[in-house]
Order: structure tokens, then C-alpha cells, then sequence
């Protein structure tokens, strides 16, 4: 039967929420993992124990704990892809060769 848990965990960075989903997902069992960054909380939807998944994510951050453990709601939401924007420093520049000249040009 599948439940739905939730976690508080102490997310700070992309780094941190990277680690908490990779971590949660070798569970065996989740289906579905939700990271809420701005109210600290992770979503796993699955077969998955809720005491294995808080013992995974108690490796990276000890102070993590079981909110509520329940049936899954039905919800049926529409998707929007949103890419996120890049900052300048992350932007890739590629330069491309403008000439087809194998020899020195200024000789």
C-alpha cells in the first residue's frame, strides 16, 4: 500500500537538496519525492518504510525528522516545465572557428 511522508530537513543549498533526493531514492520502494525548499520539508510518495527513508537521510543531516506518515492524496495537477534561469557566471560562451584557413594568416 502506498504512503505518503513527509520530513523536515534543514535544506540550504542545491548541493544539500541534490544529496537529501539521491540519498532518499536508493530506498527501495519511493516513487515519488516532492523537496519544498521554502518550508524545509521533503514529500516521499511509495511502499517505502518510513523509518529506512529518516535512517538515509539521518546520514547527511542528523537533524531531520518524520512530520506525518499517511495515505496519498489524489491530486491531479497540470504541469508547467519551467527552466530556470542561469546566472552569468553559469551562462556557457562557445567559440566557433569564423575562418577555414589551416596556415598562419599573418605571414
Amino acid at each position: 500500500m502506498s504512503k505518503k511522508t513527509i520530513l523536515s530537513v534543514e535544506l540550504l543549498c542545491s548541493k544539500c537538496r541534490q544529496k537529501v533526493m539521491k540519498l532518499i531514492a536508493k530506498v527501495e520502494g519511493v516513487t515519488s519525492i516532492v523537496i519544498d525548499p521554502s518550508k524545509n520539508s521533503v514529500t516521499v510518495i511509495g511502499e517505502a518504510d518510513p523509518v529506512k527513508i529518516i535512517k538515509k537521510v539521518r546520514e547527511f543531516r542528523r537533524s531531520a525528522m518524520i512530520v506525518s506518515v499517511g495515505p496519498p492524496k489524489e491530486e491531479k495537477k497540470d504541469v508547467i516545465a519551467v527552466t530556470p534561469k542561469i546566472c552569468q557566471r553559469c551562462d556557457v560562451w562557445y567559440v566557433i572557428k569564423e575562418d577555414n584557413y589551416g596556415y598562419c594568416s599573418i605571414l
